[in-house]
């Protein structure tokens, strides 16, 4: 190779390292970010023969999640019921819930709010959810 070659070899291969090399501090500094919405979710198992979860029960809303969220396994209808005075309030029309993905149920939640799971149907389910 001749010299001319070498030393724009050598040029460009430095560049490249000191560019991943100037890199490496906001890799880091994304690895350290609070922990996203997904990443706090609870796994979750509603029986046969009861439309609710939690059943008897209310989950609260987190900082991590401006919606709440469903993954289940299998398509499932479900809305959101928020607790207004000790009494549920449930959304009017169920959401179809895809399996295997993330749906969004409820938008733009107030943190700490409480709420349930209704389901359409009464059978098992299985999934995640995030709030």
């Amino acid at each position: 190779m001749p010299m001319r070659q070498r030393i724009a070899a050598t040029a460009i291969s430095a560049v490249l390292a000191g560019g991943a090399l100037g890199l490496a501090p906001s890799a880091q500094a994304h690895d350290i970010a609070p922990a996203s919405c997904y990443g706090s979710a609870n796994s979750y198992l509603k029986p046969a023969g009861t439309y609710w979860l939690p059943a008897g029960d209310v989950f609260s809303t987190s900082s991590a999640c401006a919606d709440i969220n469903i993954k289940p396994n299998t398509n499932r209808y479900v809305k959101v019921c928020f607790e207004t005075n000790g009494r549920l309030e449930c959304q009017a029309n169920y959401t179809l819930a895809r399996a295997g993905q993330w749906n969004v149920i409820a938008r733009n939640v107030r943190d700490g709010a409480l709420f349930a799971f209704e389901f359409r149907s009464d059978a098992k389910s299985t999934g995640s959810w995030a709030a």
